[in-house]
């Protein structure tokens, strides 16, 4: 668990330095009147690309994948992480997450949705394949998260049948459950908000567009229920 716990905590300094360096490009653009790198589009892309890097690839992976390897199994003294293998498999859906979001910034004109990839500008605004890309990478990156803290929740429940109660367990354990419980719940409903928005760009449904009977508030509840226990 200590070598996932490692690349994992690599992965994260690594995608916090590609996080830096776009925000270094957004202040720069920030800093004079005007645009000093071409146009709108290619500022409303490295937006959406730097908060989707900082959020779901630097503190994320960090935070969870990272020191929870490492510190979890210790504070409740077993041996590993009850599915090894998910652990790992989890960690491997990252890196190729990232490259789909990467591609996605050089196809077509970029996607510039902005992080909660909203309809209007998802499925009218942006008619590339760029923002295509990015929803499957959200896909790749949404199943590592399931995927790991599944494996969290399993390993307080199966490996230390003493200390299922919260009220006992050490603060670092009680945070990561609290925190692995609520992402579990709401990722899902993420998932189907950002499936049904590549459905209209793609299969010409209308779950989104009010012309053809949709209702572009769903897609901020279902947005919103994941966004606000992952924040």
């Amino acid at each position: 668990h200590k070598d996932i716990g490692l690349i994992y905590l690599f992965f994260s300094f690594w995608s916090g330095l590609v996080g830096m360096s776009l925000s270094m490009l957004l202040r720069i653009d920030l800093m004079k009147s005007g645009h000093v790198m071409g146009d709108g589009q290619l500022y409303n892309v490295i937006l959406t690309s730097h908060a989707l890097v900082m959020i779901f690839f630097m503190v994320m992976p960090g935070l969870i994948g990272g020191y929870g390897n490492f510190f979890f199994p210790i504070l409740i003294s077993c041996m590993d992480l009850f599915l090894p293998r998910v652990n790992n498999m989890s960690y491997w859906f990252l890196p190729g997450s990232l490259i789909l979001l990467m591609f996605s910034f050089f196809i077509d004109s970029g996607s510039g949705t902005g992080w909660t990839l909203y309809p209007p500008l998802m499925v009218d605004g942006q008619p590339g394949r760029s923002t295509d890309l990015v929803i499957f990478s959200l896909h790749f990156s949404g199943v590592s998260s399931i995927s790991s803290g599944i494996n969290f929740l399993s390993t307080c429940h199966e490996m230390r049948l003493d200390i299922k109660t919260l009220e006992i367990m050490s603060l670092f354990v009680w945070c990561m459950i609290i925190t692995v419980f609520l992402l579990v719940l709401s990722l899902p409903v993420l998932a189907s908000g950002i499936t049904m928005g590549l459905s209209d760009r793609n299969f010409n449904t209308g779950f989104f567009d009010s012309n053809m009977g949709g209702n572009i508030l769903m897609f901020q509840h279902l947005f919103w229920f994941f966004g606000h226990p992952e924040v």
